[in-house]
């Protein structure tokens, strides 16, 4: 098969049309496309089907979950400024922000309780979505967005486990971290990790943990993945997921 043929074969696939909404051509009615559905571009979308405004159908779970979103990017941001990712101040930190800053209780509890309210949502989005039959073509590649989005969302949670460094959080950790130790080739008790050569001392857990137990190190990476990477991959796979919706024709119609 020569060169031609193959890309034409892959860009005339199901899969290809699936990611890559319009085609290559260059013309005025391609042009308008790509402004119209590009989420920098053109904000609003050009029109909302009428059932998209339907609570029942929709159930506004992506919406709340975006709103979620927000709340927890706010209310984070807030509790950065009384926290110190260090093993001898974090859980005095805590204690601090409850008992004596002026509303800081209500603060982390806000911060918590949206932890909690996003992961559900995000859950019940997965479903809703799922039920209406929304993942089939040409959202599917949407739909692998979105999985990526609820596995970020579950990987936020457990990063901010840690950081009270108490009790809970510290077994918690320890439990997930534990599991990491049977990752396929990434793990030392894990399938074909001993053929990569992998060890206690340098597979997954030890990259997550930056050691071979919960201590400083681990405390400092979960900060830095809960409060810098994590939220800005989440930020750039949002934008796509609201992106993809817009270019997939809006919200699927009731099946």
């Amino acid at each position: 098969m020569d060169v031609d043929a193959l890309k034409k074969e892959v860009t005339t696939s199901q899969l290809w049309r699936s990611v890559m909404r319009h085609d290559l051509e260059d013309n005025p009615r391609t042009r308008v496309l790509k402004v119209m559905s590009n989420l920098f571009m053109h904000l609003h979308p050009v029109r909302i089907p009428r059932f998209g405004l339907y609570l029942k159908h929709t159930w506004c779970m992506g919406g709340i979950t975006f709103f979620l979103f927000l709340v927890l990017t706010v209310t984070g941001t807030l509790l950065m400024f009384y926290y110190h990712p260090v093993k001898e101040a974090a859980y005095a930190d805590i204690k601090y922000l409850e008992f004596d800053v002026p509303f800081g209780m209500l603060l982390r509890n806000m911060h918590r309780w949206a932890a909690h309210a996003m992961v559900i949502s995000v859950w019940l989005h997965m479903y809703r979505v799922f039920m209406t039959g929304s993942y089939k073509p040409p959202r599917e590649f949407n739909w692998v967005v979105g999985v990526l989005l609820l596995t970020l969302t579950m990987l936020l949670s457990f990063t901010g486990y840690l950081l009270t460094d108490d009790q809970l959080g510290f077994w918690a950790v320890t439990v997930g971290t534990n599991m990491a130790r049977a990752t396929p080739l990434l793990g030392h008790e894990g399938p074909f990790g001993d053929k990569l050569g992998m060890t206690p001392y340098n597979d997954i857990r030890f990259a997550m943990l930056g050691g071979s137990q919960v201590a400083g190190n681990a405390l400092l990476r979960a900060y830095i993945w809960h409060c810098i990477a994590l939220p800005l991959i989440v930020a750039v796979f949002i934008s796509i997921h609201f992106w993809r919706v817009r270019k997939d024709g809006g919200i699927s119609a009731p099946q």
